[in-house]
């Protein structure tokens, strides 16, 4: 399509054009990554997380308001990845004579992937949520014992 001729040739709409041109093609290519990928990465942007350290625990803290803990899915991947997602629905409940004037509040799935540190104890994870605010705790693994040398017997021959 030729923006020129429709009197839209503004250079930001042409590079809006070129880039959906450009994601269109690589959503038909067999690599590119898809409408998924996408839906999943706007829905992890969209999940502000707070991560604290304390000395025997890491923190992770959403805030969630509204959401019931059957909403909430906490999970450790393979990889030492913890996943915190869920969904948020919009109220279904209509009532004659009411209508929206206004919806800003955000609704659908939500997603935030942390990489877990080594020494954290992926199998005592734990997640509690109150007032609205996810708190998923991450116990740490106690320090490895440091090694004591060896002693060698030294044998006369």
């Amino acid at each position: 399509m030729d923006l020129r001729i429709m009197g839209l040739d503004s250079p930001v709409l042409s590079t809006l054009h070129h880039i959906l041109d450009s994601a269109n093609e690589l959503e038909k290519s067999q690599s590119a990554p898809t409408r998924a990928y996408f839906q999943d990465y706007k829905a992890m942007a969209a999940t502000p997380a707070d991560v604290r350290e304390y000395p025997n625990s890491y923190v992770f803290i959403v805030d969630m308001p509204g959401l019931k803990s059957g909403d909430i899915k906490v999970q450790v991947e393979d990889n030492n990845v913890l996943v915190i997602s869920g969904e948020r629905k919009r109220e279904e409940e209509e009532k004659e004579g009411v209508k929206y004037l206004r919806m800003e509040r955000r609704v659908g799935k939500f997603m935030r992937k942390f990489s877990l540190p080594e020494n954290a104890n992926a199998n005592a994870v734990s997640a509690v949520c109150q007032e609205g605010v996810l708190n998923v705790t991450v116990p740490k693994l106690p320090p490895p014992e440091p090694k004591k040398p060896k002693t060698i017997e030294v044998k006369v021959a």
